[in-house]
């Protein structure tokens, strides 16, 4: 699991990630550098770097046009599955039991939020949660 190129992304490269993501199709550097620089205030040398360490780390993919674009080659499903593993893995010791047991007693789930995952999920006996 650790090979896979979402084990490799960085907090700031995942701000790359969602601009390509939100976007749905590629960009090239000015569009992610525009985006970037007005939410996150970076620098152009700073988000070419981001762009060019997701390249070499095989979560993006750059092809020539008349300019660069850049696509995602990790969706936005895969890394959240990766990501989601990865906290099962590493705080839980692999329990998802305990991840939602954990959300449940920190009060982070509403009533609502249980009420909708029971209907989601026609989850039976779910009313002790």
């Amino acid at each position: 699991m650790e090979n896979h190129p979402a084990a490799k992304i960085s907090e700031s490269e995942m701000e790359v990630m969602r601009v390509l993501w939100d976007a749905g199709r590629p960009l090239s550097i000015t569009e992610i550098r525009e985006t970037l620089q007005a939410r996150m205030g970076w620098e152009s040398t700073t988000i070419k770097t981001l762009v060019q360490r997701l390249c070499n780390k095989g979560a993006l993919a750059q092809q020539k046009q008349r300019f660069f674009i850049y696509t995602p080659l990790v969706s936005r499903e895969e890394y959240n599955e990766w990501a989601t593993g990865d906290l099962i893995r590493r705080l839980y010791r692999g329990s998802a039991k305990s991840l939602v047991a954990a959300l449940i007693h920190s009060d982070s789930l509403s009533q609502a939020d249980v009420e909708e995952l029971r209907k989601s999920f026609h989850v039976e006996g779910a009313e002790d949660a």
